[in-house]
Order: C-alpha cells, then structure tokens, then sequence
C-alpha cells in the first residue's frame, strides 16, 4: 500500500497545520430578542391581554423617562455610576492584592481563605444595618457596600487563575533561572490573566447589583432611589425606567470591561479568541 502523496496538514515536516476560519456572527443580532420581548410587550398591553398598571408598555417608560427631564436622568446616572466606579476600583484592587497573597502562599491561605468564603455567603442586604451603625448614613457605607460586592468575585477569580497555573510552565521557568518576582511577573500573573479578567467582569457586574442595595441607604439621588421612588409612588413605569437604564449601563460597562479583556487576552489561540 502507498503512502499518501499529499502528507496531513501539521504534522512534522508537512508544513504549518491548517488553522479553520471562524465567522462571528454580527454584534446587532443581540438587539433581536430584546426588541422582539418589547414589541411584544407593548402589543399585549395595547390589546389588553395585559394590566398596564402592572406591565407598562415600553412607550409609557420612556414618556416616564422624558417626564423626568434629561437634567434629573442624567443626574441620576451619574450619581450612580459615580459611586459604582468608585467602589468597584476599591473592591478590586484589594481583591487583587489579597487574592494573589492567597493563591501564591499556603500560609495565607490557610489564614485568609475560610473567612473570606464564610463572608461570601452573606446577602448583601445583611451588610446594610451594619454598615449604618458603624459609617451613619453618608456616601462612605454606599461605597462600602459597593466594594464588597466586587472584591469576592475578582478574589475568587485570582485565586483560582494562581492556583490552576499549570505546574510544568513553573517549572520550565525555574529551568531557565526565573524565580521570585520575576517568576510572578512572567509566568503566573500571565497565566493567570483570563481567570482575573472574568473575576473583573463578575466583579463589576455584581458591584452594579449592589449598587441598588446600597442606595437604599438614605439616597436622594441614583437608579436604585429612583426604584424606591417609583414603588413608594405606585409608578410601574418609573421602576421600569430605572430597570432599564440599569440594564443599559450595566451592558454598556460590561461591553468596555470584555474589549479590554479582548486586547489584553490578544496573545491567546483559542477556541473564543477572536481571530487576528
């Protein structure tokens, strides 16, 4: 039996191996089920089918939004993504710091790790009469509680991107003389990127959540008390106002954090990378 006269694609000797084009389908196909659900919204509510008091149509929310006036919406969003900035670099950043010390030392570990998973299963409404008692009722318990909803998810996010670094590239780096910091700087925080970027962007989601919670502690200003003011109102379309804008800057922030994440991530040749 011959051999074959054309030898497989990447295989040793046969030149570089074949990589297969993959075709991202286009960003605005995202917007097709959000419109359809409101179209369908406003359809059901124009026929009837549906309580207007309890459902408003998409059309009587922004007629809300419009009432507000663009000066108080916009006062609105900026105080909140004001204070979500604020306490998600906070969270993060000593997320950061806390979680390497605890994926690269087994003492810290040992110390640090159980109280920091008993405090993960807290609501984060149990943290607001707390942080009343102890920070009053100014922007600093706001902030607080805003950061703590950060900080577990990008510490969980560096821990395990430490802890799952494949044992042989720390070895092979020793091989080749690298130790300490160096060893850190160019193999294990490298490694460990994509598990950090997805803790960032879980932390970042889950600080917006906690935004709301924590503008029930005596705001006058922010989504979360044009919730409140909304429910204390009777106004369905006020609190599917504040849904809606929460949804928007939420996708908006999620977009910036997963472009960043994109370039940063640009060396990977994975199955999700996008295609250089």
């Amino acid at each position: 039996m011959e051999p074959p006269k054309h030898p497989l694609p990447g295989r040793h000797g046969s030149g570089p191996a074949l990589r297969p084009k993959t075709h991202r389908p286009p960003q605005v196909l995202g917007l097709v089920v959000p419109l359809l659900l409101l179209g369908g919204v406003e359809l059901a509510v124009r026929a009837g089918l549906v309580e207007g008091r309890l459902l408003p149509a998409p059309t009587e929310v922004l007629s809300a939004l419009f009432g507000l006036g663009a000066a108080d919406v916009a006062g609105h969003v900026a105080a909140s993504s004001g204070r979500v900035a604020i306490g998600f670099l906070a969270g993060a950043l000593l997320a950061l710091g806390v979680g390497a010390l605890v994926g690269l030392s087994r003492l810290a570990e040992a110390l640090l790790d159980p109280l920091f998973q008993a405090l993960r299963a807290i609501p984060s409404l149990a943290w607001v009469p707390l942080l009343l008692l102890w920070l009053g009722i100014d922007e600093a318990p706001k902030l607080v509680l805003i950061g703590i909803g950060a900080f577990f998810p990008v510490y969980m996010g560096t821990v395990a991107g430490i802890r799952d670094v494949d044992r042989k590239l720390v070895e092979l780096a020793r091989l080749y003389g690298l130790s300490g910091v160096a060893l850190v700087r160019r193999v294990l925080l490298p490694a460990a990127a994509p598990a950090v970027l997805t803790g960032l962007r879980n932390g970042l989601s889950l600080a917006w959540m906690f935004m709301v919670a924590a503008e029930l502690i005596a705001a006058t200003h922010g989504l979360g008390y044009l919730l409140t003011d909304g429910r204390e109102m009777g106004r369905a379309d006020l609190v599917f106002a504040a849904i809606l804008l929460l949804a928007a800057l939420g996708k908006l922030s999620d977009g910036l954090m997963r472009r960043w994440e994109t370039r940063a991530l640009a060396w990977r040749d994975s199955v999700g990378a996008t295609p250089r």
